[in-house]
């Protein structure tokens, strides 16, 4: 998937090129965090000299917003391929969140989340950047209970909005205890108990 942020006029070598530096970056992040990352790490990882790395990104801050535009485009991508909008679909991703929480007991926590703690206060640019990512975010989430409410599939009284608002929070407070615990318990209560106040027939 293209970056939002891409740079126009990029060739097909260099726009491969650029999504390799990126996802190295984002391998190394996930792993150690952004203050442990270094721009010689990144650039050793995805194979590419200094002027190559340095041609696509001005400094560690513009590769540092690059990873949480690729972080949040990750995430929107599984949810649309999840296809949410039908209750076979909430209940695969429901499953599927539930699971890989409980595959990895909680490390690492949201691969999006975990860089606010991080960045939010220290890096105005990249704060931003977090905040567009979880719009996008929950705009995904947004579409996908539209879809389910149009289709009759929400509790009576229920607003798409806001309880796609509600799911994102809820989500992010299940991932942050999970990783805390190293258990997916809390995660799967959490979304299990609002899903259950707001989907008819709905997942668990």
């Amino acid at each position: 998937m293209a970056a939002a942020h891409e740079p126009a006029g990029l060739t097909a070598k260099g726009a491969r090129t650029r999504a390799r530096i990126v996802d190295a970056a984002v391998a190394l992040v996930q792993r150690q965090g952004v203050a442990e990352t270094t721009v010689g790490e990144v650039k050793n990882s995805a194979g590419v000299s200094s002027s190559q790395l340095y041609h696509y990104f001005a400094d560690k801050g513009a590769l540092v917003q690059a990873v949480v535009e690729r972080q949040a485009e990750l995430i929107v991508a599984t949810q649309e391929r999840a296809g949410m909008g039908t209750l076979e679909g909430l209940q695969v991703w429901r499953d599927g969140v539930v699971a890989h929480a409980r595959e990895v007991a909680g490390v690492g926590g949201c691969p999006l989340g975990h860089l606010v703690g991080q960045l939010a206060e220290t890096d105005e640019n990249a704060r931003a950047e977090l905040a567009e990512g979880f719009r996008r975010w929950a705009a995904t989430l947004r579409q996908a209970l539209h879809d389910l409410h149009r289709a009759g599939h929400l509790a009576s009284g229920v607003d798409p909005d806001s309880l796609g608002d509600t799911l994102l929070a809820t989500l992010q407070g299940g991932l942050l205890l999970a990783q805390v615990e190293r258990d997916a318990t809390p995660l799967e209560t959490a979304l299990d108990t609002l899903l259950a106040l707001a989907v008819r027939d709905g997942a668990r």
